[in-house]
């Protein structure tokens, strides 16, 4: 294949500059697969996964593809628990417990978002897989150290010049520019204003000025025009995600899937409802009561839990009221294919372009 840029080919050992983005409690080992056996870096999402699930996943994908696969883990610090928030969120989401029946003093599950610490390092040791990938910023020094003497190549993401900076100068190998059209969660660590933060077309060119790693670009690209476009920018490759929602390897709830296929342009916002940190989703139930930013929810990742029996409830009446319903601004553009056909439409598409 003929792309203009190979550096992030050559670097990962792949056919086509397509990553398939983590998504973590979406994307699934028959995801990785499908994507790496089309030629593009497949890539398993870690940050609510067990030890030994974990170690399971990456077993079970290696048995079918010896391709190159990508592993993602938060780094994000966790904050101690704050009871006179989280009894505050509680008493907040109090009117819906009520319209749902739902008794106010459930006991509601803890979030389980584990930052990456010394047993996953043990896994990737063990595992060797061909790229570790991070989202809110790079675990400490010796914990990098560790990774990088696997010989496994490292990513992160960032969402201002700042950031990729920072990164750079950490040793990533490459860097993940992630606009603001992303879906999911954002990827900042250092940028705390989320009415700047910058849209992919714009941060893309500016980060592959400030830096001399390969930049990746991600939010917004949906197709092989977004693929074209990127790469005229600078990028050496893409990342996408929502796309990938639409394949049925996603493990994707039936009312996120039914607002994935409805949603419009200007169908999602950012929001910190659901776990405490910003991520865009398609806007709901609680979004547009509540208003999509607040003060109120109690910091990553508590807020899910005193949630989680009304999205139950909801989910079960077939409503994604209280759900997460990531997705990206470009979610239109997807076509609901298999992961793999996905794969290698988008890649002989943009090469397509390219070449005319």
């Amino acid at each position: 294949m003929n792309w203009p840029d190979r550096r992030v080919l050559d670097l990962f050992g792949i056919e086509a500059p397509i990553i398939q983005a983590p998504m973590a409690n979406f994307s699934t080992p028959a995801m990785a697969i499908a994507v790496a056996e089309a030629g593009g870096l497949g890539s398993l999402a870690c940050a609510s996964l067990t030890a030994e699930q974990m170690r399971a996943d990456l077993i079970a994908i290696r048995a079918q593809t010896a391709r190159p696969l990508n592993v993602n883990f938060f780094c994000h610090q966790p904050t101690p628990p704050d009871e006179i928030r989280e009894a505050a969120w509680r008493k907040k989401l109090a009117p819906y417990y009520d319209a749902f029946g739902i008794a106010r003093d459930t006991q509601v599950p803890s979030v389980a978002r584990q930052p990456f610490d010394g047993a996953a390092c043990d896994i990737v040791e063990e595992l060797n897989p061909a790229v570790v990938s991070f989202h809110f910023g790079l675990p400490s020094a010796p914990l990098l150290a560790r990774v990088r003497a696997t010989g496994a190549k490292i990513i992160s993401s960032a969402t201002t010049v700042a950031e990729a900076r920072w990164l750079e100068e950490r040793g990533c190998d490459a860097v993940i520019a992630m606009g603001a059209e992303a879906g999911g969660h954002r990827g900042s660590f250092l940028a705390t204003e989320m009415t700047q933060q910058v849209g992919t077309f714009a941060l893309v060119p500016q980060v592959v000025d400030a830096v001399h790693v390969p930049v990746i670009a991600a939010g917004g690209i949906a197709d092989a025009r977004g693929i074209v476009a990127a790469l005229a920018l600078g990028a050496s490759a893409v990342q996408i995600g929502t796309a990938y929602m639409y394949s049925p390897e996603a493990k994707v709830s039936a009312p996120h899937r039914a607002a994935l296929s409805a949603v419009t342009d200007d169908g999602t916002a950012m929001t910190n409802l659901f776990t405490g940190r910003p991520a865009r989703g398609i806007v709901n139930r609680l979004m547009r009561e509540m208003g999509p930013m607040s003060d109120a929810p109690p910091a990553f990742p508590r807020a899910g839990g005193a949630l989680a029996p009304l999205k139950l409830q909801a989910e079960a009446n077939g409503s994604g009221d209280f759900s997460t319903l990531w997705a990206g601004q470009a979610a239109r553009l997807s076509k609901a294919l298999p992961a793999r056909k996905l794969t290698l439409l988008l890649a002989k598409e943009a090469l397509a372009q390219i070449a005319h």
